[in-house]
This record gives C-alpha cells, structure tokens and sequence, in this order.
C-alpha cells in the first residue's frame, strides 16, 4: 500500500517492504530520518538508529511527537503512511524536476480530469455520506486492515487497490465497470425489485477452497450461485441466437429437376 510513495523517493525496495517486520521497518525510519525528512541534526539521530535497543519504542514516539504526527506509535501503518507523505512533500515541495517526476508516478485515474469526465465516472457519482456506504467501507477497511482516512471513498479505492494487487493484476478500468454495472441508480432499481424463487440452503453447496474466514466462505458461495445463474442465462441467449440462426439456414430451397435416380 505504500509502494508509490516508497518509489518516489527512490526505497532501495518498493514492491517488497514490510512493516510488519520489525527489523525492517526500524531500520526504514532510519532511512526515512536519515536521507529524506532530516528533522533531527545528525549528532541527535542516535537513539533512533540505535535499532536494537529494548527502548527504541520510546524513541519512536518522541520522534513522532517531534515531527507533529497526529498518529500513536500502535497505529503503525497510519503513522508510516503520514511520515511518507512528509517525506515526498519535503522531496518534491521545492523543485519543479522532480514534482513532474512524481506526477508520472499517479495513476492515470488519480491525475486531475475535467468537470464532465468527473461527472461520467461511476465513483464519483457515489453517495459516500450515505450511513450504509460508510459502515461497508469502514468493515471493508477492518477486513484487509489498511489505514484510516477522513475520505470514505477513498478508503474504497485503497481497498479495491489493495485486494486485486494480493489476488489478480488491478485493473482500474475493470473496476470502473463492475461498479458501473452495479451501482448505477438503473443496476440499484434492478437489483432491488422482488425475484420469486427458492429458498437455497448454502450449507448444501460445496465451496471448493476455504478462505479461512465463516463470512467470506458464505460470501464465495452466494458469488458462486450468482454466477452459476448468469452462466445459464447466458447459455440460454446463445440457445435462441442458434435456434434463430437455423431458422434462416435450415431450410434450403431444391430444385428437384436437377435430381436424378440412379447412374
């Protein structure tokens, strides 16, 4: 989550930091000190670097105080993710080059668009001060423990971000267009008009892989279900395209005085 950042001001590894690792993100803050933020002069940076000391959470947390972080040390990511965007500011805030260098490093998606093509993106048409959307954003967010943001919506992207980056390749297009599918108002109304049908017992179906969580099992099986009946719906549509096109092939015209019995 944060390799754009990390890239930026050139981490000598992106892709593969891990916060979790506390050998590795100690000796990150050192770093991150050292050749980006500089807040403290080099004769005061000893205890900071000094990444083996049993008091060196202590050290951190002076730190964090120094430089005005809003976030505790127990909110690691958030507070790593505020240091990195006070980092990029001092690297970039002053000199043109490398602020055109960064720009390059944005998603096409994320760079500055007209009103109009603002207006045609199905995110954005979202209504993120709807209670529901916070409170699925917000579980969303406890679920793949990303950080905090005042922005919901936002939040959302990072999710999205995060979740196709660990499963399949991100494809924001692809996004867009699932989200355009089925949260236009039109795919809303569609959704919520009544269905008669059966009742199905989930327990029945065999899910084929366990994702190590009660809720998204349940979650996987009902996608199954739903894909199952779009498969068959669609199976049904090529049935009558074949059905149509034979209407028209299927019944050739013979001249029987060309035909003849025997040799």
């Amino acid at each position: 989550m944060f390799r754009r950042k990390l890239t930026a001001l050139d981490y000598h590894n992106p892709s593969g930091f891990n916060c979790k690792d506390e050998t590795e993100f100690r000796n990150f803050i050192v770093w991150l000190e050292d050749q980006k933020i500089r807040h403290y002069k080099i004769e005061d940076r000893g205890n900071l670097r000094n990444i083996h000391s049993s008091d060196w959470p202590k050290f951190f947390e002076k730190y964090l105080r120094d430089v005005n972080c809003p976030f505790k040390i127990q909110e690691r990511q958030e507070a790593i993710d505020w240091l990195l965007g006070l980092a990029v500011r001092l690297e970039y805030g002053d000199n043109e080059n490398k602020s055109e260098k960064y720009k390059d490093l944005v998603p096409d998606n994320a760079k500055t668009a007209d009103n109009a093509t603002k207006n045609a993106e199905p995110l954005i048409n979202l209504d993120v001060n709807n209670p529901d959307f916070k409170a699925g954003v917000m579980a969303l967010a406890n679920l793949l423990q990303i950080q905090r943001h005042d922005d919901y919506l936002t939040i959302m992207l990072i999710a999205l971000e995060q979740f196709y980056s660990d499963h399949v390749s991100f494809n924001h297009k692809a996004i867009r267009i699932l989200v355009q599918e089925r949260l236009t108002q039109d795919a809303v109304a569609k959704a919520n008009q009544t269905k008669e049908g059966l009742p199905v017992a989930l327990d029945k179906h065999i899910l084929g892989f366990d994702t190590g969580d009660a809720v998204l099992n349940e979650a996987a099986q009902i996608l199954r279900l739903l894909h199952i009946e779009e498969l068959r719906e669609l199976q049904t549509k090529i049935n009558e395209a074949i059905v149509a096109v034979q209407a028209i092939i299927a019944d050739p015209k013979t001249d029987h005085r060309l035909g003849k019995v025997g040799r």
